[in-house]
C-alpha cells in the first residue's frame, strides 16, 4: 500500500520500486516481515526505471537452472496476479547451428521442469506466427508458458497487495553506514533509521552502492526497441491506446508506456541468429534489438526523470538500427527484421527508444547480503523475466536464512553478490565486461569460452614457468589458470589409443592433451597449480569451538591432522566443502576451492566468528602445488628431510616442512585419487617451490597438469566440486557425503538435517556411465527413464582411466541403484547409460593410501 508520511524508522527499507523492489517487499511481508518501506525517486508506479519501459517479454528457458526456475516461478505468480499474457514463446532458427542449439534448449527446459517444450517445423512456426517468412527459417523452439507481463499492472498489484508502505518521488541521497552496519537511509524527504536495506535500483545500482562505500559491478547499457504504426495484417486485434496510462503520472514521453501496455495476441518471438526479438502490441508490432555494438552508459551518470524523458530512456540512435554495428552480425536490425517479417518493411515507427538496463561482468544477477556492510542486501541485474523468483529467493533468505523457491532450495554460488573478485568493482573493467555480456545475449556462447580483454589480472608465482611450458590459460575470478600444457603434446601419442575423439558441442575448446595429462598423472607424477584455491586462517582462543559450531563434521582433531567437512546453511544446504587443518592448539587453516569460494565462504566464517577468534582470508597469499601421482612420494622425499613415508606422513595428515629452502605446510590429501600432497607456501616462495620440484623430478618424467585433467580425474573418484555437484540446493545426504557429517556434534544446519532424515532422503547423487559411447555429455541435459525425466546431468567428462564416459546426476532414490538403465539426452542424441556405484576408480583406495 502507499501512504503519505515518510516514517523516521523502519525495520527494512527497499530502495527502488521497480520489478525487483516491489517483489522483494511483497515477499518479505508475505513471510511475515513487518514495517517494510519502499522508496523510489520517481512517481508510482511509473517510476522511470527499466521496469516501465520494457516490453515485458518473458522467455523462461536458460542453461542456468536457477534462472529457469526463477523465471517459471515468476510466470506462475504473474499469471495468478492476472498481469500475464500466456501466449507462448517461439525462438526461431535461421541457421543449422541455431537449430542444433534449440535442441539444447529443449533439453534444458526438460531438465528444469518447464512444461511441454517442443521443436517446431517452419510450417508449425508460421501457424503460430503468420507474419514470419517461412523461407527464412529452419524451425523453432516453442515454450507454451512463455509470454508477456504487463509491467505497470504488476507494479500496481504489488503496491495494492502488500502491507509494505511505498513512497514515490523520494530520492535516496545517502546511506548511513557505521561500525560496518547499515544504520539509516537518507532521502530528500527525510531520514529513515533501519535494520536492513535492500538495493533494488538496477540502473542506479552502482551509484547506490557508492553511497555505502561499495563498488557494485553493475553496468548500464542501452538497448533498442521500436513499435510500428498500426498494421493491416493485425487489424481487428484491438487497441487501448490513449487509455492505458490515463490516470497515471508518467515522466517524459507517455507514448512509451501507452504502447508497452498494449497486449500481445500471438506468441512472443526471438530471432537469436540476428540478436532480435518481437511481439505484437495490439494492432502493431514491437521489435527489440541487441544487434548493435554495446552502448554503455556511464554508471555514475544515470540521471533523473525530466519533462523531456524518463531517466532510463535515451534518444533512439537510428544508425544502430539501420547499420550493422554488432561485432558478430553482418546484417542490421532493420534489414534482418524486414527479411523475417516482410510486413514491417517500410512501416513508420510510432514509438522508438534506447532503453537502459544492466549487466554484471558474468551476466548473472547480484543477489544477497554484501560483505562490506551488514544488513545491506542487493537485488540487482534482474529482468522482469526472473523478478518475482528472485524477490522470493531474497526475501526468504533475509527472513529465514535459506534461499528458496516454493519448489525447494536454490543454488546461490552463481548469483551471490559476494562472488565477485576484488577487481570487479573497477569501473572500466565491469563496464567493458558488461558490454561484452550485452553483445552475447543472443549469441551461441561456446563451451569454455574465454574473454580477450582484461587478461593477466591475477597470476600465480608459477606463471612464468607455465607460459614457457605452453599453458593454455583460462580465466576464473581474474586468475589465469592452465587448462592444459602444450609441453605435454608428446604424451598424446603415448596414450593415443585411450583418448577418444570428441565431436560436436563438447569438443569445442578441448584438447587431447587433457586426457594425456590425466593418464600420465595416474602412472607417474604431475604438478598442479592450486594457487587459486584459498586458505582461511582461523586463530585465537576458542578457534576449535568456533569451527566445531560451523562445520558439519567433528573437527576436534589432533594437531597436524586434517579433516574434510562441510559448511551448511540453516536449511542444511551445502554452502561449501572445506578441509580443516589443525596447525596448533588454537591455530587452524581452512582450505576451500577457487573461483568465488574465498569471498562467499570466507566472509560467511568471518561474520560468525566470536571476538576472540580471528578469521583471515588468504586469497593469493599462498602459492600451492598439488603434487600427485604414484611417484610423488619419491619426488617429494628428494626435496625434503621430513619423513614422507606412509607411516611417517599418513593420509589426511599435515606437517610444516621445508621443500628445498621453501617453508611449506604440506597436506597429504589428493583431489585426483592418487598418492600425493598439497604443498602450501607463502606466495613469495612460489617460484622457488616450482623450480625445486621441477628440477628434482626430471628423471621421473614430472609433468605440469592443467584443469582439464583435474576435472576428469576427480569425477572418476567421485570427489565433489562446489558449485557444480554440490551447492545450497542439496544437503549432505543427498550429495552422498554422510561421512562429512557427525550428528553427535552441534553445528549450523543440524536441525534441518535431522528433519530431512526424519522425512526420508528421496534423492541421491549417482555416477552414470554411457553404455556404448565415448561422447562427453554436457551439464544440464536430462536423464530419462521410460522416456520421462528423472534428473539431469550435473557434471560430465570422459574417464580416461576407466575407459568410459561419466555423468553425475541427482536421481530419485529408487532409481539410484547400481545397474538401473537410463538414457541421457544431449544435443538431440539419446544415449543408453547405466547407474553405477561410486567411486568408479580405485574403490579400495589402494592408490591414494599407498
Amino acid at each position: 500500500m502507499s501512504t503519505m508520511n515518510l516514517p523516521s524508522r523502519a525495520n527494512t527499507v527497499v530502495i527502488g520500486a521497480g520489478a525487483v523492489g516491489c517483489s522483494v517487499a511483497y515477499h518479505l511481508t508475505d513471510f511475515g516481515a513487518d514495517d517494510v518501506v519502499v522508496v523510489d525517486q520517481g512517481p508510482l508506479p511509473v517510476t522511470g526505471g527499466s521496469s516501465v519501459h520494457a516490453p515485458g517479454i518473458m522467455f523462461q528457458t536458460s542453461p542456468s537452472k536457477i534462472q529457469t526456475k526463477a523465471a517459471h516461478y515468476t510466470s506462475r505468480l504473474f499469471s495468478d496476479m492476472g498481469v500475464y499474457d500466456e501466449v507462448g514463446g517461439i525462438e526461431l532458427a535461421r541457421s543449422e547451428e541455431r537449430m542444433d542449439f534449440l535442441r539444447c534448449r529443449v533439453e534444458w527446459a526438460t531438465s528444469y521442469g518447464l512444461p511441454n517444450p517442443q521443436l517446431l517445423s517452419p510450417e508449425e512456426v508460421t501457424e503460430h506466427l503468420p507474419l514470419v517468412n517461412e523461407d527464412e527459417i529452419l524451425g523453432g523452439y516453442y515454450s507454451p508458458t512463455d509470454g508477456r507481463v504487463d509491467g505497470i499492472a504488476a507494479l500496481q498489484w504489488y503496491i495494492e497487495n502488500t502491507s509494505a508502505n511505498f513512497f514515490g518521488n523520494t530520492e535516496v541521497t545517502d546511506l548511513d553506514v557505521s561500525g560496518g552496519e547499515i544504520r539509516a537511509v537518507i532521502t530528500d524527504n527525510g531520514r529513515i533509521e533501519c535494520d536492513r536495506c535492500v538495493v533494488a535500483t538496477n540502473n542506479w545500482g552502482y551509484q547506490t552502492g557508492r553511497l555505502a562505500g561499495i563498488d557494485l559491478p553493475i553496468a548500464p547499457v542501452e538497448h533498442q526497441y521500436v513499435v510500428t504504426e498500426p498494421m493491416d495484417e493485425l487489424a481487428g486485434a484491438g487497441t487501448s491506446l490513449g487509455d492505458n496510462t490515463a490516470d497515471l503520472t508518467v515522466p517524459g514521453n507517455r507514448d512509451i508506456q501507452e504502447y508497452m501496455t498494449e497486449r500481445p495476441n500471438r506468441p512472443v518471438g526471438r530471432d537469436q541468429d540476428h540478436s532480435l526479438y518481437f511481439r505484437t502490441h495490439g494492432d502493431a508490432v514491437g521489435m527489440g534489438s541487441y544487434n548493435h555494438e554495446a552502448l554503455s552508459v556511464d554508471p555514475e551518470a544515470m540521471g533523473k526523470n525530466s519533462e523531456e524523458r524518463q531517466a532510463s530512456v535515451r534518444g533512439f540512435s537510428r544508425t544502430h538500427w539501420e547499420r550493422p554495428t554488432h561485432p558478430n552480425r553482418d546484417k542490421s536490425a532493420k534489414q534482418a527484421f524486414e527479411e523475417l517479417l516482410p510486413a514491417v518493411e517500410d512501416k513508420e515507427y510510432a514509438v522508438t527508444e534506447n532503453g537502459i538496463f544492466v549487466f554484471t561482468p558474468d551476466g548473472m544477477p547480484a543477489v544477497g547480503e554484501t560483505a562490506q556492510v551488514d544488513g545491506l542486501w542487493t537485488g540487482l541485474a534482474i529482468w522482469w523475466t526472473h523478478s518475482a523468483g528472485y524477490g522470493h529467493i531474497l526475501a526468504e533468505w533475509m527472513e529465514n536464512g535459506v534461499p528458496r523457491l516454493p519448489s525447494g532450495p536454490v543454488d546461490i554460488g552463481g548469483i551471490h553478490v559476494q562472488r565477485f573478485a576484488p577487481h570487479a568493482g573497477e569501473k572500466d573493467y565491469f563496464v567493458d565486461r558488461g558490454g561484452t555480456r550485452y553483445e552475447q545475449v543472443y549469441s551461441i556462447v561456446e563451451p569454455r569460452w574465454q574473454p580477450d580483454d582484461h587478461r593477466g589480472l591475477r597470476t600465480s608465482p608459477f606463471h612464468h614457468q607455465q607460459t614457457e611450458l605452453g599453458a593454455e590459460f583460462y580465466q576464473s575470478g581474474g586468475w589465469e589458470t592452465p587448462q592444459w600444457y602444450e609441453y605435454n603434446a608428446d604424451l598424446v601419442e603415448r596414450y593415443e589409443d585411450r583418448i577418444p575423439e570428441q565431436d560436436g558441442w563438447q569438443s569445442i575448446n578441448r584438447s587431447k592433451i587433457e586426457g594425456a595429462e590425466h593418464l600420465h598423472t595416474r602412472e607417474n607424477v604431475s604438478m598442479f597449480d592450486m594457487t587459486t584455491f584459498s586458505s582461511i586462517m582461523v586463530e585465537g582462543e576458542g578457534s576449535g569451538d568456533f569451527l566445531q559450531r560451523v562445520c558439519s563434521n567433528d573437527v576436534d582433531i589432533d594437531v597436524n591432522r586434517v579433516r574434510y567437512s562441510l559448511l551448511l546453511n540453516e536449511g542444511g544446504g551445502i554452502l561449501a566443502d572445506v578441509t580443516v587443518v589443525r596447525l596448533d592448539e588454537n591455530r587452524y587453516m581452512v582450505t576451500t576451492g577457487g573461483g568465488n569460494s574465498p569471498n562467499i565462504h570466507g566472509n560467511w566464517l568471518k561474520d560468525r566468528s566470536p571476538e576472540t577468534v580471528s578469521v583471515t582470508i588468504e586469497e593469493g597469499a599462498k602459492s600451492t602445488i598439488g603434487l600427485w601421482g604414484p611417484k610423488s612420494r619419491l619426488l617429494l622425499q628428494r626435496c625434503t628431510d621430513a619423513d614422507v613415508t606412509s607411516n611417517g606422513f599418513p593420509y589426511f595428515g599435515s606437517k610444516q616442512i621445508y621443500v628445498g629452502e621453501v617453508p611449506v605446510i604440506a597436506l597429504r590429501v589428493s583431489y585426483v585419487g592418487e598418492l600425493g600432497w598439497e604443498l602450501w607456501a607463502p606466495s613469495e616462495y612460489g617460484q622457488r617451490l616450482w623450480e625445486t620440484l621441477w628440477e628434482a623430478g626430471q628423471d621421473l618424467d614430472v609433468r605440469p597438469m592443467g584443469g582439464g585433467a583435474l576435472e576428469s580425474m576427480r569425477l572418476e573418484k567421485g570427489f565433489r566440486l562446489w558449485g557444480t555437484d554440490i551447492d545450497t540446493d542439496a544437503n549432505p545426504f543427498e550429495a552422498g557425503l554422510p561421512f562429512a557429517v557427525d550428528m553427535d556434534t552441534d553445528f549450523v544446519g543440524k536441525e534441518a538435517l535431522e528433519a530431512a532424515k526424519e522425512r526420508g532422503i528421496d534423492t541421491s547423487v549417482s555416477p552414470i556411465t554411457l553404455d556404448d559411447s565415448t561422447d562427453i555429455v554436457a551439464s544440464g541435459r536430462p536423464v530419462l527413464k521410460n522416456g520421462e525425466p528423472i534428473g539431469y546431468v550435473q557434471a560430465g567428462d570422459y574417464g580416461y582411466s576407466i575407459g568410459e564416459s561419466i555423468a553425475y546426476s541427482y536421481l530419485p532414490s529408487e532409481d539410484a541403484e547400481a545397474g538401473t538403465s537410463v538414457r541421457i539426452q544431449c544435443e538431440g542424441e539419446l544415449y543408453d547409460a547405466t547407474v553405477c556405484d561410486e567411486p568408479l576408480f580405485d574403490s579400495g583406495r589402494e592408490k591414494i593410501l599407498r
